[in-house]
């Protein structure tokens, strides 16, 4: 105890004496701490652009198959079209019987009998991409809901919130879903509205959509080999954006030609026949199959009798393989657009579908008397998929020759003033710190000696406004290792997501198009810290960056290219052949108007 108050006595007096001393005091050391305080600054590193450019790209390995035109004022003019293969599994027959056992002429058993197999109709069918996404499960997809997260918004505007419309059977997209005059909350009969009616926000479209076109199908007469012979054909054959099997001349028979618009409505087809058992209904009223929106045309029926249905029994029919050899594809391809059109289309879930009859032996169920039995005619339905080899032809027209001029001098290790990014031919590489040597130079050494703490590295590109309207600005660009073709941590750790579709993720890494005040295409900015970090602070190679577009920027995967220059074999972006849009940005090198506008990076760091 007594220890306690002499303790508590020698700190109050302590205590005293401090409280008591000169305002002024400074503690011992305090000019030591003054000098490592933590300041935040900013500074501009050099950044050195140059234009790249791809004659050809690998085109048998992307998700999507792209159909159309479109004619950009900066660009040119850009065409594409399909060539694929069609499976049919293993093993195909028709009807109930095999024909080899129609041809037996077995006379002891009544129920063999030829079939006489004929097709009714034929349509290809290729579904557009939509999007479906509902987060909130309120019955209203996230583009068209007003609040995607609250199933109680009210989308519509009447006095039903939209997950109540949803349970009620009613649409949350109109105030009066049976369309009679009354309101749906004031509607005591809404039987007219049909509640499995679904509404789809088609994306991919670009262009007008109201464009008319001729759309042609025809008979590819090229065999698309899966194994490549160059190799032996010990690995799998690879195919190239640049060639035209229907220029080359590789056209069979013409399966249709005319005149189309498209049809983004969901596809509703009724009942064919009425059914006698229920006389109140007309079942050819009702709707037997709905379809998501997709190009449905219907295909010359005499061509696929002759060349599949009477194929019955033939070796052709045993597999992929030998079918294919027999009919070998086709020819998808668009013409005489009246505006610009370009499609991105699902072509993984396109399909052949045909319907065709054929005579059944019908035994009443009296297997022993033969007085009632019949021959019947029964429908079936055929499905056939799309082959393992789809590809596209990209047409381009020939670059402008200022364009050109770029390309040539950057081959020369001259920086670019401009970076045209379009699609699967025209691309950017970035070079950070230097011109010269990307690996070593003064410039990193110097930051590196500084001992800083890097809080943000932004690689900002702004867009060129005099050369490009937002109609043919691509809303999203990706960088990556120029090298391999792979993408830079940045990215990778960027777990993102959007509300707005897949190629609105990674936001944190950014490449999203920014808009200015005056509503038009401003720039472009991407989140490059852990990137610079590891050049600086862990002395990783500052290799060259790539700069492409992208139709998807969750798919980072590279596929093989050839360069504009020497015909090289690159590894490139799969995203950048998904998207046929470009834009125009700011090189580092720029003239005396666009200084300011100059790509940079700027660096955001901490140093005592």
């Amino acid at each position: 105890m007594r220890y306690f108050e002499h303790s508590f006595l020698t700190c109050f007096i302590l205590i005293f004496i401090l409280i008591s001393c000169d305002k002024e005091y400074h503690p011992v050391g305090e000019s030591i701490f003054s000098d490592l305080t933590l300041e935040t600054k900013t500074k501009n590193i050099p950044v050195f652009t140059y234009q790249q450019s791809v004659n050809e790209v690998q085109s048998n390995v992307q998700p999507l198959a792209q159909l159309g035109r479109i004619n950009h004022p900066v660009f040119g003019d850009v065409r594409a079209s399909i060539f694929t293969q069609i499976s049919i599994g293993s093993d195909l027959f028709f009807g109930n019987i095999r024909q080899l056992l129609e041809d037996s002429g077995d006379e002891d058993d009544v129920n063999i009998i030829q079939e006489n197999e004929t097709i009714r109709e034929v349509f290809l069918e290729i579904p557009f991409f939509s999007n479906t996404d509902d987060s909130d499960n309120d019955g209203v997809i996230d583009p068209l809901d007003s609040d995607p997260n609250d199933p109680v918004s009210n989308s519509d505007d009447d006095d039903l919130s939209d997950i109540v419309e949803f349970q009620l059977g009613l649409n949350p997209l109109s105030a009066d879903s049976d369309g009679d005059g009354i309101l749906d909350h004031n509607d005591d009969d809404n039987q007219n509205y049909d509640s499995e009616n679904r509404v789809y926000a088609i994306d991919s479209i670009y262009g007008n959509r109201n464009s008319e076109f001729d759309l042609q199908v025809y008979e590819l007469t090229y065999y698309l080999n899966n194994l490549d012979p160059k190799d032996n054909f010990e690995s799998a054959q690879i195919y190239y954006s640049n060639r035209d099997y229907f220029d080359e001349g590789f056209v069979g028979d013409k399966l249709f030609s005319g005149q189309i618009k498209l049809d983004f409505e969901e596809v509703r087809l009724n009942f064919k026949e009425d059914d006698p058992d229920t006389e109140d209904i007309d079942e050819t009223t009702l709707v037997e199959t709905r379809l998501s929106p997709r190009i449905r045309i219907p295909l010359n029926k005499n061509f696929f009798q002759e060349n599949l249905i009477e194929l019955e029994g033939t070796n052709s029919l045993l597999d992929d393989a030998t079918y294919q050899k027999r009919m070998r594809g086709l020819i998808i391809r668009g013409d005489n657009f009246s505006e610009n059109l370009y499609m991105l289309l699902d072509i993984q879930n396109a399909v052949i579908k045909i319907n065709y009859v054929f005579d059944d032996y019908n035994t009443k169920g009296t297997l022993d008397d033969l007085s009632d039995d019949l021959i019947e005619k029964r429908e079936r339905d055929l499905e056939l998929t799309l082959g393992n080899i789809r590809i596209n032809s990209l047409k381009n027209s020939v670059f402008d020759s200022a364009i050109q001029n770029r390309i040539e001098s950057s081959l020369n290790n001259e920086p670019s003033d401009k970076l045209f990014i379009q699609s699967s031919r025209l691309h950017g590489k970035i070079r950070l710190f230097s011109g010269e040597n990307p690996e070593f130079n003064e410039i990193l050494n110097n930051i590196r000696e500084e001992k800083i703490l890097v809080n943000q590295a932004n690689l900002i590109f702004h867009v060129d406004s005099e050369m490009q309207t937002e109609e043919i600005t691509a809303q999203r660009i990706y960088l990556y290792n120029f090298k391999n073709g792979l993408p830079i941590s940045d990215y990778i750790s960027d777990f993102s997501t959007s509300n707005f579709g897949t190629n609105s993720n990674k936001s944190t890494f950014g490449g999203i198009l920014e808009f200015g005040e005056n509503g038009k295409p401003f720039r472009y900015k991407f989140n490059v810290t852990n990137h610079i970090t590891n050049i600086i602070k862990n002395d990783s190679l500052n290799y060259d960056l790539g700069l492409t577009v992208s139709g998807n920027i969750e798919n980072p995967l590279p596929i093989k290219a050839k360069t504009g220059d020497q015909d090289l074999d690159i590894n490139f972006p799969l995203s950048a052949t998904l998207n046929p849009l470009g834009t125009v940005l700011i090189g580092s090198h720029p003239d005396s108007t666009s200084t300011g506008k100059k790509v940079k990076l700027e660096l955001i760091y901490s140093s005592y």
